[in-house]
Order: structure tokens, then sequence, then C-alpha cells
């Protein structure tokens, strides 16, 4: 008898994260922070020194801002204020990255190490430390749970039985070849060398440059990218290789991609590039490490199958043209858990973990295609400009409107839907704090879905409130309209806001009084009439497959167990 995530008959805990890198440990935090049990096992011994993924994406800074880690990630990261580009030693052009003042977030650079760090360092203070030195041999699937076998770093094999399993092990991906899905694409005929340096030239801070010009032999194009990094004067550098530094797939599967082992190229080799390319005269030193670097564009077939998933690398590899990668895969990461969380919590049912490949392989598909076209025509001369293209490269515009749990639209045309993202605004204000809050401020910590309800009249908002949390449960807060009048007595309770300066109507554009239902991943699941709150959740949760109320769970430790505690 075949039986649903849910059961839990001879299994040692709930999910194995295989693979420790940000999308790894990302989908680790999103999974212990909502109470599911996890290992995550790496089988490098240590992490690696490499600025390798270095740009963060607002909409990743939005994510970390809801699981609380924003924080850490501002005080770590330097800002990218736009880029410099330059061919034949002359500007040809200058983008700024100047996002809409609602946007609480620019974009950022990081070393891949910090992220990791970062990261790590969350996902230990809830429990959960990475298994490092630990290799995934072999699984196998049936329909009570996955069995997996490993290997420790003491040598010891040890056979696991978990729920589920998400393999996050990068684009030669044991998990993606295990459950023979396919990967779809080729790779560039180029060879990259990359290299982690400091640059003495007088260029603005905090602008990336790229910078071509004719090959030495004259038969193609030469091409520098630098990357600022936290440090004064230092960039992570990328440039066409010398054709005799093309390496060997070393993973022996035909997929080409990511840093490549051996001798890396010395300190003269990145000059000589420098030389002939930067906009400046510069004098590289402090060379942290350097590499060969292999482009691929790939992306599998489906996202996962059975109990098995793929996120981030092991399910999509594309250039590194504008930092997409690495955000994609934390995204696919935070998509995943929480619907993964509510299925092994039996909240939801399974039905609910298909969805994960039906909003996110579109994006995939997306990402990769975009890179594509803009590694070989650059990002200047696409189809996308100005602030569309902007905001799609800032990941704001990631969306799952034509996705299985976006319900009907409500409201004008050009307000956020079903699936869109959940516009942040500023300017909300209670009785008792003395300070404007944001709705990120509201959001924070919060691990479930949340109801938002808006109007103008108080007493109308509450009897919606009433209704929304006996149909579903949910953590209901609503937004008044407007600021309370001069001379007002206190009025509703704290748990109102008001809209004080009118930027939650600018931005969600309600039909009247209205309500909405924000994910756990801070994107739309519903909008609906106030009159109409009551059916309307039922209908969205009953499209989650939802038997009972979602809640957010309260954990307690009790030594190396978690206690999961009714929320009610």
């Amino acid at each position: 008898m075949a039986h649903s995530p849910t059961d839990t008959r001879g299994t040692t805990t709930d999910v194995l994260v295989v693979g420790a890198g940000p999308v790894g440990l990302s989908a680790a935090a999103e999974l212990r922070r909502r109470g599911v049990r996890c290992r995550l096992v790496d089988r490098l011994p240590e992490r690696l020194p490499y600025a390798k993924a270095v740009g963060i994406q607002p909409r990743t800074l939005e994510l970390w801002d809801r699981m609380g880690l924003v924080g850490d990630v501002l005080e770590a990261a330097v800002p990218l204020r736009g880029q410099l580009i330059y061919a034949d030693g002359r500007e040809r052009a200058r983008i700024e990255l100047s996002l809409p003042p609602e946007v609480p977030y620019g974009f950022a650079a990081l070393p891949q190490y910090e992220t990791e760090r970062l990261l790590e360092a969350y996902v230990a203070g809830l429990g959960t430390e990475i298994e490092r030195g630990t290799e995934l041999l072999s699984f196998a699937q049936d329909p009570d749970g996955v069995t997996a076998r490993l290997r420790t770093a003491a040598g010891a094999e040890e056979e696991l039985r978990v729920r589920c399993l998400i393999g996050c092990d990068g684009a030669h991906s044991v998990v993606r070849k295990t459950l023979g899905l396919a990967y779809e694409g080729s790779a560039f005929p180029e060879t990259y060398m990359l290299g982690d340096v400091e640059a003495d030239w007088d260029l603005p801070p905090g602008y990336g440059v790229r910078s071509s010009g004719p090959s030495p032999d004259g038969a193609g194009e030469d091409l520098l990218v630098c990357i600022p990094l936290p440090g004064a004067g230092r960039y992570r550098m990328s440039m066409k290789a010398p054709p005799a530094s093309a390496a060997p797939d070393r993973a022996g599967d035909g997929v080409a991609h990511g840093l490549e082992g051996g001798a890396g190229p010395s300190l003269a080799d990145l000059q000589a590039v420098v030389d002939r390319l930067a906009p400046r005269p510069a004098r590289l030193s402090a060379l942290r490490w350097s590499s060969v670097f292999r482009i691929s564009h790939r992306i599998v077939d489906r996202y996962g199958e059975g109990r098995v998933f793929v996120a981030g690398d092991a399910a999509h590899i594309h250039p590194p043209v504008g930092a997409q990668g690495m955000n994609t895969g934390v995204q696919d990461a935070c998509n995943l858990a929480w619907k993964l969380a509510l299925v092994l919590r039996g909240e939801a049912g399974p039905a609910l973990l298909a969805s994960y490949d039906a909003e996110r392989r579109p994006v995939g598909e997306e990402v990769v295609g975009r890179t594509v076209r803009h590694a070989v025509q650059g990002m200047e001369t696409g189809p996308d400009r100005g602030r569309t293209r902007l905001l799609r490269e800032a990941q704001l515009l990631v969306g799952y409107r034509d996705g299985p749990l976006s319900g009907a639209p409500y409201g004008p045309d050009e307000a956020p839907q079903p699936g869109d993202r959940a516009p942040d605004c500023g300017g909300l204000t209670t009785p008792i704090a003395h300070y404007p809050l944001r709705l990120l401020d509201v959001l924070r910590g919060r691990v479930g879905h949340v109801v938002l309800l808006y109007g103008d009249d108080a007493t109308a908002l509450a009897r919606a409130a009433d209704a929304a949390r006996t149909a579903s449960g949910l953590p209901t807060l609503a937004v008044l309209a407007g600021e309370a009048p001069d001379g007002a007595p206190a009025g509703p309770p704290a748990a109102f806001y008001r809209d004080a300066a009118g930027e939650f109507a600018r931005l969600y554009l309600p039909d009247g009084a209205t309500g909405l239902v924000v994910r756990p991943d801070g994107q739309l699941g519903a909008r609906f009439p106030l009159a109409g709150t009551a059916a309307a959740l039922s209908a969205y949760l009953r499209a989650l497959s939802v038997p009972r109320a979602l809640r957010d769970p309260v954990v307690a430790r009790d030594g190396d167990h978690d206690l999961e505690l009714d929320a009610r």
C-alpha cells in the first residue's frame, strides 16, 4: 500500500539535504525554522575560500529579511551601484542600478564563502550543523520514504532512512544523475580565467566593469569583467583565457561548468589582460585565489520525482551574467521548503509538491534563456530596457500567475495579483509605536501564510478579520486607509495598522475593501473582495489540499529533540 510523505514509519529524520552551498543552506534554514527535522551533508571537508557567486539580488535580501538574517548580510556586503561598459578603450554605456523608492533593498556583492558563513551560523542556531566530508553514495525511494547510503568523513558507510531528499549538490549532481533527469543544453566554447585581486585604478567604487576589445590574435573578442567586493580596490575579475588553458571535463559527465581543478592563472596572466583591456591603467596585487572557469547552459526536464527534488545548479546552470544563478537557487529552496514543511506536517496534501516544478521550472527556463542571450548580445542590447530590465535582473518580477496555486485575479489589471511578488510598502503606523513600519517589518519572522485585509471601515475590517481566522486559522492583519483624524479616540486595537502614508493603497491598488493572502515565500496567494473573505480563504486552502487550518508551528527544544506544539 502506498503511503503519503506524511508517513513516518521507519524514518530517522524528515529531510536529507545534500550540498551545503547557499542553496542547500537556504533549504535547511527554511525547513528548520518550520520545525522540520533535517540533516545537511556536504562532501567537502571545509567551506571553499572562493568568491564564486558574489551578486545578491534585492529579492534575495527580501527573503533573508523575512528570515531575520538580512542585518548580518548588510553589515558584510558592499553595494553594487551600477556597471561601466567599455569597448575599445571608450566608455559606451553606464548602467545605474537605481530601483523605485518602494523597493527596500538595492543590489549587493558578497563573496560566496561569506554568504555561506552567515547562512551556516543561522542554520546552526536552529539546531542543524553541516556534516562535512560526508558524501551521498546512492539512494532509492519507495512509497514510504527514501533510503540513502552515505560515506562519512571517517570513511564509514551509513544507511539513512528519510521521508524526502533535496539535491543541492551542484552541476555534477549525484541526486540528479541517480534520478535520471535529463539535463539538456550545451557549453560555451570559451574558457575563462577568474581571479580575486585588488586594482589601484581610479574608477568609481561600487561599479562593475565590462570592457571588450579585439583578441590578441584578431580572431574574436577579448573580454574583461570586474565585480567589486568588500575591501579597498578589491574585485573578482573574469576574462577569456588563452586556448591552451582549456581543461578537460573532470567529472566525466559531459557537463563543463564551474571552477576547474589544477593550478590557476598567475597574477601576471591576469595583469596581461588588464593591461590590454582596462579603461584606466591599473596594477593588480593581493591575489587571493584564481582558477579556470567553464560555462554551460542546461536545465533539467523536471525538478524532482516522487520524494526527491533538485534545486540550484543541480537543476539549472547558465552564464553568470547579471548574478542570477545563486539567487535563483535560493528562491528554488524557499519555494520548495514551505510546501514540503506543510506536507510533512500533514497540513497539506502531497499534491502540493507538484507545484514546485510547475512554478520554478518556468523561472529556470527564463533565466537560462535570458543569461545566454545577454552573454552573446550584451545586456545593454537585450529586449528589456530601462525600469523593466532592472526589475527583472533584481528578480522582483518573478511570479507564478499561471501556476497551479494562483487563484482568479481581482481588481485592476495593473494591481499585484495572485502569483506576483507581494510589494513591500512603508508608512504603516500603529496607535502604540511612535515610528512608521514597513510591511517587511510586520512580516519578519513569520513562517506561514498571512492574511492582509484593507479598508476604511474599522468595524467591517474587524468582522472580516474574525471571519478570516474562523475560516482559515491564519494570522490576520488589518490595514486601515489613511491617518486617524486629529482628536479621534484611540480607535482600533494595535493589531490594526494604518496606511498613514498611502503607500499600501498606491502599491496594492485595492478595489475598495480588499483582502490578500501573502504566501510564506513572499508571493501573493489570493486576492478577493472583503465581503467574500471566508469563501476566498476556504477556496485557497482547498487549492493547497489542506485538511486543517494552517498555523505557524511553535517549536520548543528539549535537548536534541524538537517538540512541535499546537499553536492555538
